[in-house]
């Protein structure tokens, strides 16, 4: 948890200006979780002693004011019937999270100069921020935060603030659903080409066997068996592949993205290890599954007809 206050506001450069809502944050700052999205600078490191007038403004923000870090920018504050408060800050840090709705508005200071703008007392606050250690957990905690803080507080979740960012990640499971779908129908497709094929090239062998004894199913066995030892090396080289580009991915980030349309600026990648053996073994089960329909072809195949075959 961390207290926050806000206040809205500008921010005003010689050329230009840009309305912001200033966020104050104080000593129980989560600057580990807030510093994985910072591209330049440092977070501000908050006392609550006095006044700390370091900032942190968004990449966007930054482009639009023509900032970098050390630069000084004059903020204007205004409230109902008052003379405009003008404030002096120190850009220490610029941040990027892809998200335009937080990246347009959000900077980031001493919950002190937000108190004191707003007429607050030392030890008052306007909110706070509530991570969970799981996301998921979400719908199932909200309830639990709602009853603790009371009727007199309002409370509301990440996923009904920015809804279109949850639209956006529901639309992308069912794509990778979907992918994975067509990937394993192409899969079972050509696996049972091949075993039709090793079929027909050994119909006289097939006929050898059944005359030495062997029963449909035993001859069935040995002809799934053979089509899956013939697959498995092929999965290998396109895991070997697949990760290797997945890696390139991650490390260089090599495919771009538009943000403003996919929340991301380039191609996200999570190598979770578990996921990658689940589908291999997956499509390897699946595809077993599915060759047992085809290879009752070979009961049809008369030990007779079979050896004559040529």
């Amino acid at each position: 948890m961390q207290n926050i206050a806000t206040v809205s506001g500008i921010l005003r450069t010689k050329d230009n200006f840009a309305g912001i809502i200033f966020k104050g944050v104080g000593k129980d700052f989560d600057r580990e979780r807030f510093d994985k999205f910072l591209i330049e600078g440092i977070s501000p490191k908050i006392t609550e002693d006095g006044y700390n007038n370091g900032i942190v403004i968004s990449q966007k923000i930054a482009n639009t004011l023509k900032l970098k870090p050390k630069d000084s920018i004059v903020a204007v504050f205004s409230k109902a019937d008052q003379k405009p408060i003008y404030r002096k800050f120190e850009v220490v840090g610029i941040y990027k999270t892809d998200i335009q709705a937080i990246d347009e508005l959000f900077i980031i200071g001493d919950i002190n100069h937000a108190r004191k703008i707003l007429g607050m007392e030392k030890n008052q606050i306007g909110g706070t921020d509530i991570f969970l250690k799981n996301v998921n957990d979400i719908n199932k905690d909200f309830p639990q935060i709602e009853e603790l803080s009371g009727y007199k507080n309002y409370v509301e979740r990440a996923t009904d603030k920015y809804p279109e960012v949850v639209d956006f990640i529901n639309i992308f499971d069912k794509n990778i659903a979907v992918i994975i779908g067509l990937m394993l129908f192409v899969v079972v497709i050509n696996i049972i080409m091949v075993l039709l094929i090793l079929i027909i090239e050994r119909t006289n062998s097939i006929g050898i066997l059944k005359t030495l004894g062997a029963s449909n199913g035993q001859i069935r066995a040995v002809f799934i068996n053979y089509t899956l030892l013939i697959m498995i090396p092929g999965l290998l080289v396109g895991n070997c592949i697949g990760i290797g580009l997945l890696v390139l991915q991650k490390i260089f980030g090599i495919i771009k993205l538009n943000p403003e349309n996919y929340y991301v600026s380039v191609v996200p990648v999570e190598l979770n290890i578990l996921h990658i053996l689940a589908i291999s073994t997956g499509i390897l089960v699946i595809s077993a599954i599915a060759l047992i329909l085809p290879s009752y072809l070979i009961s049809k195949i008369s030990p007779v007809k079979a050896v004559n075959y040529t």
